[in-house]
């Protein structure tokens, strides 16, 4: 199986700016991605998308094909992952042939073990590429414990939540952490989603492998992790 992986990493970052090559654990954070996917068989190439030439530089230099900055309508606020996705993946099957999958995996989950990248290969692969897979961690509050104001008042974001039940006896809940996406191309291009009703879960237990770096909290979180593995 031929799959290309994807690193999508747009230089502008507003909550913490520069994030993508800001350095974590003594390199730059998209470093973390591309390491983490090199030397898997099933890959044909690590594409990194990106607008920003100081990115496409770290990228390079840590390994990865950085053939051209990303088209400005692709770099704004509006435009789509699905969007980026596509726009790659025609690029390089015209020029290199056609892949049976594309593997998106966001350079803001730098703790992604190359062992989940290996099973979702597998988990994709076993399903012959008909069904996409996407990554999930357990998520921190369960959707029956979460709340909306309505005015002066609060009230269950789901109806008809019995608040009675323990937390212990509700059923487990889990989020879409952004750490891998992998499509048939063909499916991608029709549905223009990973995420529906066919998506096979990869389930990461993993709270380091879950995180992904958005903020500054995060990525303090991130710094402690690298501490604790250090000094343990």
């Amino acid at each position: 199986m031929k799959i290309l992986a994807l690193i999508p990493a747009r230089g502008g970052s507003k909550r913490l700016p520069k994030k993508n090559i800001l350095p974590l654990g003594g390199k730059p954070l998209i470093s973390w991605t591309i390491d983490a996917v090199k030397d898997t068989p099933e890959i044909v190439d690590i594409l990194v998308s990106t607008d920003s030439c100081e990115i496409a530089s770290v990228a390079r230099a840590a390994g990865a094909l950085v053939p051209w900055l990303r088209p400005d309508v692709l770099s704004t606020d509006t435009a789509t992952s699905m969007d980026v996705c596509l726009h790659a993946l025609d690029w390089y099957e015209e020029k290199y042939g056609d892949v049976d999958g594309l593997l998106l995996l966001q350079p803001t989950s730098p703790f992604r073990d190359k062992n989940t990248i290996k099973k979702g290969i597998e988990l994709f692969e076993s399903h012959h590429g008909e069904r996409p897979v996407a990554s999930f961690s357990p998520a921190d509050t369960h959707p029956s414990w979460c709340f909306k104001v309505n005015g002066d008042r609060i009230e269950p974001f789901l109806k008809g939540v019995n608040l009675e039940v323990r937390s212990q006896d509700l059923g487990k809940a889990y989020v879409i952490n952004g750490a891998l996406y992998l499509g048939r191309p063909s499916y991608l291009r029709e549905s223009r989603s990973f995420i529906n009703g066919a998506t096979l879960p990869l389930l990461i237990e993993s709270m380091p492998e879950g995180l992904d770096i958005d903020t500054v909290w995060d990525w303090n979180i991130a710094e402690s992790i690298l501490n604790t593995r250090v000094t343990s």
